[in-house]
């Protein structure tokens, strides 16, 4: 993509993003920083990739809409010393995205394909995520404690193993429910209780268990 174009488009991204109360500057700056036209497939470069609009990427997964990646990570409140899981590595965007923010992230995809292919592109931008191939709702017991989770697939219900491996004062990110999900944020007040609060509805691929092994 031509650099004037690439400037234009993260530039109209972003004023797109503030309009929609992602006021958050750490989040609009790894915006500006993170390609996102490199997660997709070719055929969106130049005409979709800086819309904000979710976006096939194979194996029935979507690339969430920039607004929704933004918001989730909002509602995260993310800090350069965070130890992030992230269920759902999709194309690498919203690890990409947390990682630019300067903390150390691990995420789980489930998907053979997309696990290949995006721990291959991740090698290729020189960026760090930990990959792992595997089933989410497990999380990584072995990483744990975290300081924030996210989930970036719809949850049919809160997963108990990921609350265990949340920190005290932690907070989790998931959408819950079915064929349509609510945001929820969850910080978790001391090792049996919780602090709920609700964000509006969402539409994401839904969160399927698997009987592969982390690898």
């Amino acid at each position: 993509m031509n650099e004037s174009l690439l400037k234009g488009a993260k530039h109209n991204l972003i004023n797109a993003l503030r309009e929609k109360n992602i006021a958050n500057e750490q989040v609009l700056q790894a915006f500006d920083k993170v390609d996102r036209h490199l997660f997709l497939q070719e055929t969106f470069l130049y005409n979709e990739a800086y819309q904000d609009k979710a976006l096939p990427i194979g194996c029935g997964q979507t690339i969430s809409a920039p607004s929704t990646v933004a918001f989730q990570t909002q509602l995260l409140e993310v800090s350069s010393t965070d130890r992030i899981m992230e269920i759902g590595t999709g194309s690498g965007f919203q690890a990409a995205i947390l990682f630019a923010m300067g903390a150390q992230v691990y995420t789980i995809e489930r998907q053979a394909d997309l696990f290949r292919q995006t721990k291959s592109l991740f090698e290729r931008l020189r960026i760090n995520p930990a990959v792992f191939y595997g089933d989410g709702f497990r999380g990584l017991p072995q990483f744990a404690p975290f300081e924030k989770i996210i989930v970036t697939c719809g949850a049919p219900h809160i997963p108990e193993n990921l609350l265990k491996q949340l920190k005290i004062n932690g907070i989790m990110v998931i959408p819950v429910g079915d064929s349509r999900q609510t945001m929820k944020r969850i910080v978790k007040t001391d090792e049996t209780s919780y602090k709920v609060t609700d964000f509006g509805d969402f539409n994401f691929v839904p969160m399927l268990q698997s009987t592969v092994y982390l690898k």
